[in-house]
């Protein structure tokens, strides 16, 4: 086949996992394409203009950390940073980050246009081109494998030009066969405004793809002009605003930031809902697909909450030159007329003016059961599938997926071995072991509650957990590598003089705290509940000054009332310092729990490599019952830590299967020296 252009891999949809899919494959050197229905439209937040929250800023720090770009687009663009749960353990403190909209894809879309080796292109995609198992494309560089599955060697444009590639990644969010709901009015739609891929999602559905239909939705946007904002309760960020990415010294906005609202429904918004319910496309059965769980529509908490007097509500800014403000927390699909009348009930609101309807929306997506860990899928070599169109939900399980997808797809080209996560390194492998494991039947969402481990898995060592992974395959550059390093060998000796000095004297506030501590380390203080790694800053600004000068490691010294004392002044603590320090204390003060979360982890993994070969036949293991012969052939686990994993499968069927291998293993050595 003549193809009219021919790029190493192809990005389908320029969404947040498209964007990190690509820059992942163009920074590890391989020709890359992202197509996209318009230019104008990359990295467009379709729903909330935030990044972050609970769980979901760890999974942008991991990304970070791998070398993607969300943390640092945010970073640029975040008008509001919260670090939230910090009332709680460190484990799950998380940070969030209002965004200005459009100055979000405005950035990204210059990131990208900056990164060698990528092109975008604005075009439809309508196809798939297929190669049958053993043909041969000749006069480029192709993958000598011996993969007995089809192969997706480029794409089709609506315009009947051909693109080839070695690699395809799909990540169409809700795109797929769109269609929104907004009352008893449905139409075809991608997002507001927007076209569906309708060519694409049949094309997928002929390649036999088990797939099924999900639905997401989002709020009305109101006129910050009309809003009264004297009744609400203001919400500021961070005085000293904690980055996303490890890169960032100080976020753009740190002094310019802007104030969300607190609101409530009153039981007016709650009569107008239950006396409207039933023109609600999600209660009519006009909407036959499930939406997300733990983002339900306004009417669904009514409805399934009816003892609930009040529902939170947030006013959130999409951005500095806009008037335009998102209603957080009242996602609907309700007519519009309902829409105005449940607004206009909520004290503030009464005069405020509805600039965009909330709507529903549902979807094509692909049954996450289908793909490989690399998020390839199972039938088809060379075809990934990053995001929405694997069941998830929200912007930041999309870029984490896109990023993996990405690197995974490079790899692939390069015929070099594939980045796969286990559980205990990160919330990302969590993500996509949970889907191709257990497939979802809703739009998942990722919680700190879903890791085992999660003690393990804190922001502030995602980079010490999945830098050496980014810098392996390509995306660290020299100088964040370095920077990793001296950020490494830092806290390192910080943590040595804590646990091998005995202290002299201490600060008094200190020496309240602890009393008679006379022979105790400063390790051995830190344990104690009552102390912080604040209470020695005094100690270590003297012994260790470097950790918080500017020459030590690039942190700005804070600007204690615009003194001109320069050096000699004591310096109020940096986010970034004050981050490093807190990592450290962590390690220490939970140093016990750690341990025996290492031991459990340690177990884990010989379970991970126990492997489950290819040629395994479940049908043939006796003593299975069909409903367990049924789950493993259609998930086809990797392991026996996988297929422990999946629901339903009993530990008595997961004990079977690890003695059948051994077993099946001797006949298949046999059967192969009888061929021979």
């Amino acid at each position: 086949m003549q193809f009219s252009e021919t790029y190493d891999v192809v990005i389908i949809g320029a969404g947040h996992a498209g964007c990190e899919a690509a820059m992942a494959a163009a920074r590890m050197g391989l020709r890359t394409a992202l197509y996209t229905l318009n230019l104008d439209l990359i990295a467009q937040m379709s729903c909330n203009p935030a990044v972050g929250g609970i769980a979901k800023g760890h999974l942008v720090r991991e990304v970070d950390a791998l070398g993607g770009i969300q943390g640092e687009v945010t970073d640029h663009v975040g008008i509001q940073f919260r670090l939230l749960n910090t009332s709680r353990g460190p484990a799950v403190w998380s940070p969030r980050a209002q965004c200005d909209k459009q100055q979000y894809k405005i950035h990204m879309r210059q990131v990208l246009e900056s990164q060698p080796n990528l092109r975008i292109k604005q075009a439809e995609v309508a196809d798939l081109i297929m190669e049958e198992a053993g043909a041969d494309v000749s006069g480029d560089r192709r993958l000598a494998t011996g993969d007995s599955r089809r192969r997706c060697v480029g794409i089709t444009l609506r315009d009947g030009r051909t693109v080839s590639a070695e690699a395809v990644v799909i990540t169409t969010g809700t795109f797929l066969n769109g269609l929104i709901h907004c009352g008893e009015q449905t139409y075809p739609a991608g997002r507001s405004g927007e076209p569906p891929s309708v060519l694409l999602g049949e094309a997928l559905k002929r390649l036999g793809l088990r797939g099924c239909r999900l639905k997401t939705g989002t709020p009305p946007r109101l006129d910050a002009r009309t809003i009264d904002w004297s009744r609400f309760e203001p919400q500021p960020g961070d005085a000293d605003p904690t980055p996303f990415s490890f890169r960032t010294r100080r976020v753009t906005h740190a002094d310019g930031q802007v104030a969300c609202h607190i609101a409530f429904t009153t039981p007016e918004t709650h009569r107008i809902i239950r006396e409207n319910v039933h023109r609600s496309p999600m209660y009519s059965g006009q909407i036959k697909s499930i939406g997300p769980r733990y983002c339900p529509s306004i009417e669904d908490k009514i409805v399934k909450f009816p003892h609930h007097e009040k529902h939170q509500l947030f006013l959130e800014p999409e951005g500095l030159n806009t008037y335009e403000t998102y209603l957080n927390g009242m996602s609907t699909s309700l007519p519009i007329d309902v829409q105005l009348a449940m607004v206009a009930s909520v004290p503030g609101l009464e005069k405020a003016e509805m600039l965009r309807p909330g709507y529903a929306i549902e979807y094509d997506s692909i049954d996450p059961t289908e793909l490989e860990r690399t998020l390839e899928t199972k039938k088809i070599a060379g075809l990934f599938l990053a995001g929405q169109i694997n069941g998830t939900s929200g912007y930041e399980e999309a870029a984490c997926q896109g990023i993996m997808a990405g690197i995974n797809a490079a790899l692939k080209v390069k015929s070099e071995p594939p980045l796969v996560l286990d559980r205990t390194e990160a919330y990302t492998a969590i993500l996509i072991d949970d889907l191709i494991s257990k497939g979802t039947l809703e739009p998942y969402r990722m919680f700190t509650s879903r890791a085992e481990f999660r003690l393990h898995l804190r922001i502030d060592n995602a980079d010490r957990r999945l830098t050496p992974h980014g810098r392996r395959v390509g995306l660290i550059g020299d100088q964040a590598w370095a920077d990793y390093l001296a950020k490494q060998q830092r806290m390192s000796a910080l943590k040595d003089y804590l646990e091998n000095t005995r202290p002299s004297g201490l600060p008094a506030a200190l020496a309240e705290k602890v009393g008679n501590a006379s022979g105790a380390t400063c390790a051995q203080l830190l344990k104690r509940p009552e102390v912080t790694i604040e209470d020695f800053v005094t100690v270590l600004r003297e012994i260790m000054p470097q950790f918080f000068e500017v020459g030590g490691h690039g942190f700005s010294r804070a600007d204690a009332g615009n003194n001109n004392e320069g050096a000699s002044a004591p310096a109020v603590l940096s986010s970034a310092v004050r981050n490093e320090l807190k990592s450290v204390e962590t390690e220490i003060k939970y140093a016990g729990y750690l341990q025996q979360q290492e031991r459990a982890i340690e177990r884990l993994k010989k379970a991970e490599q126990r492997s489950i070969p290819d040629w395994f036949d479940y049908a043939s293991v006796s003593g299975l019952s069909r409903e367990m012969k049924e789950k493993l052939q259609r998930v086809r686990p990797r392991t026996i830590a996988q297929a422990s994993r999946i629901p339903g499968v009993t530990p008595a069927a997961v004990s079977l299967v690890n003695v059948y291998i051994e077993i099946q293993a001797r006949r298949h050595a046999s059967s192969l020296s009888t061929a021979d």
